[in-house]
């Protein structure tokens, strides 16, 4: 799979920042992706020694759409990936 398929965008949110400082980054990844395929796109993508991979598969929620019809939004991949000390991914570095 196409690293720019399979990482589609890096998570930045409250939690996500902290967690870059303590070296773990979070990102939404493609939904067929394993630990593996990330583990290999995040180093050849970004440079940097990656030690874990940790990966969640987001239920999407229920929601109303209207008076009586209900549906849902899209389920979603999300991998946090832990970097070897002194190893930095620079879209995080100013946070």
């Amino acid at each position: 799979m196409d690293i720019h398929v399979l990482i589609e965008r890096p998570m930045i949110t409250e939690k996500s920042v902290i967690g870059a400082r303590k070296g773990k980054y979070t990102f939404k990844v493609h939904p067929d992706a394993n630990k593996i395929e990330i583990h290999k796109a995040i180093e050849e993508k970004f440079k940097v020694k990656v030690l874990k991979v940790n990966t969640i598969n987001v239920p999407g929620k229920k929601k109303r759409m209207g008076r009586f019809p209900e549906g849902r939004t899209a389920s979603w991949k999300k991998a946090i990936v832990t970097l070897a000390p002194g190893q930095k991914i620079p879209l995080f570095a100013g946070m």
